[in-house]
């Protein structure tokens, strides 16, 4: 599993980490992998593909699409 260290955090910040982390009943760490975790993953986040869909229905949806020709790819595509 990754791991992730934070240089040149404020005394301050560490100490309102370290109470919240006693609140909560936990770790400074696993709080704030907890504050991490809800930040960058809410749990009412939406999702890459829903938000795709839900573009698509308000452009009109993607029934009419005609799908693009095959084509090969070459190296010189790259």
């Amino acid at each position: 599993m990754p791991s992730l260290t934070v240089r040149n955090l404020p005394e301050e910040t560490h100490r309102a980490l370290r109470l919240r982390a006693a609140q909560n009943g936990r770790s400074t760490e696993a709080e704030v992998r907890s504050i991490l975790e809800l930040t960058v993953r809410p749990p009412k986040r939406v999702k890459f593909g829903t938000a795709l869909f839900q573009i698509s229905q308000k452009a009109g949806g993607l029934e009419d699409l005609e799908p693009l020709p095959r084509r090969e790819i070459s190296g010189e595509d790259f």
